[in-house]
């Protein structure tokens, strides 16, 4: 077992250490390794107007898709833990979780018949590929909160809020969102990771003016390797940054529950 271990780690590593290697090598021509040393592919990358366009287009849908997140995950998320009682709670958390199970090829395609119409056309525009990132991320926001309101008895604090007269306004304000904030921050560095690193559905919905990273990161390897390898290293770096911060946030919040608990 620890045999079959190491050798998955290292099937998951090799892949991005020999990017990482190769990001730094001057030529990497029909070799196992790159030969050379170069900081010249991450400048490259700095430079290339398409490549700080996509960063910018990048860091611009996942602001507006965290805020959408929490505009309608919040509110969602509170509707299903505080109203939503057997089979119909049920029946909201398998709709909410809908979006995973279906590939995201489909939705792209469903994206594409809808929002090509003359009624409706807006297949190409940034709001579009920023209401694609919602849905694609909106089922860990209110699966994860609502878990986290059901672990933290935030029903019984609301419950004892009420009876000394709290309006709901200030529960919401004084109660649930100072219970949450922690969980909300997790849930926001979940959605950063994944829509920063989403490929399928930008590659077929975006326009050329609201093209993501990962969309113009493919047209790189058709180029010089290590340009390409310094581009998906800086892809991974900001990926998992924010898998990082969301773990250590994730596990605050846990010991939070467990203190909660006790």
């Amino acid at each position: 077992m620890p045999f079959v271990a190491i050798a998955y780690l290292i099937f998951l590593a090799a892949p991005v250490l020999l990017l990482f290697v190769g990001s730094f090598g001057e030529v990497w021509s029909g070799t196992l390794l790159p030969s050379g040393f170069t900081w010249r592919w991450y400048q490259e990358v700095a430079g290339d107007p398409s490549f700080r366009r996509a960063f910018t287009t990048s860091l611009k849908i996942v602001t507006t898709t965290c805020i959408l997140n929490i505009l309608i995950g919040l509110p969602l998320a509170y509707a299903i833990h505080a109203g939503a009682r057997g089979g119909v709670r049920l029946a909201a958390r398998i709709v909410t979780l809908m979006p995973i199970a279906v590939p995201e090829l489909v939705l792209a395609f469903g994206f594409i018949l809808v929002f090509s119409s003359d009624a409706l056309p807006w297949l190409g525009s940034f709001w579009l590929l920023a209401a694609g990132h919602l849905v694609l991320t909106l089922p860990y926001t209110v699966t994860a909160l609502v878990a986290d309101m059901d672990q933290l008895g935030l029903a019984e604090y609301e419950h004892a809020a009420a009876t000394l007269g709290a309006s709901f306004p200030a529960r919401m304000w004084d109660v649930t969102l100072p219970q949450l904030h922690t969980s909300l921050l997790s849930c926001m560095l979940t959605v950063a990771a994944l829509s920063i690193g989403e490929f399928q559905l930008s590659n077929l919905v975006s326009g050329f003016l609201s093209r993501t990273y990962p969309v113009v990161l493919l047209q790189a390897f058709y180029g010089a390797t290590g340009f390409a390898c310094a581009a998906t290293v800086v892809l991974l770096g900001l990926a998992m940054i924010a898998s990082l911060t969301s773990g250590l946030t994730a596990r605050v919040t846990g010991r939070r529950k467990v203190g909660a608990g006790a």
